[in-house]
């Protein structure tokens, strides 16, 4: 429950610091005025981004569970929470293009960072093997 909610914690943080960040580089860009209504959509929904985005990768501590069995729940969770938070805010337009194109990108995106991980991690437990030889 503690590492729940420091993640939490960090994730609210870091979804406070890209909604931030998107008003700072968008809106104030040529723009006098911003709409107060969609700025507070917009940043609650990176905060909300931000949190389930750092709490989800805790169901690959759940050791009951396969690495393909945590990567297909994480998956699911993150995708399913991920595009109805676009679609409602608008981030993603609801066409047929767009929501293949964006459903593409997502599973490139997080394939990729997924292998990164992957061979990060498969690296580490090599180092560690190889210092518990040594000893």
């Amino acid at each position: 429950m503690k590492k729940f909610l420091f993640q939490s914690i960090i994730g609210i943080l870091f979804g406070a610091f890209i909604a931030v960040l998107i008003t700072n580089i968008i809106y104030f860009k040529g723009s006098d005025l911003l709409d107060g209504q969609l700025f507070l959509k917009n940043s609650l929904a990176c905060l909300f981004c931000g949190w389930f985005f750092s709490v989800t990768p805790l169901l690959f501590e759940i050791k009951t569970l396969k690495l393909p069995q945590q990567t297909g729940l994480h998956f699911v969770s993150v995708a399913i929470l991920y595009f109805i938070l676009s679609f409602s805010i608008g981030w993603i337009p609801f066409t047929l293009k767009s929501v293949l194109l964006f459903a593409g990108l997502f599973l490139l995106i997080y394939t990729g960072i997924w292998i990164g991980f992957y061979f990060y991690f498969r690296n580490e437990a090599k180092k560690l093997n190889d210092d518990l030889l040594k000893i």
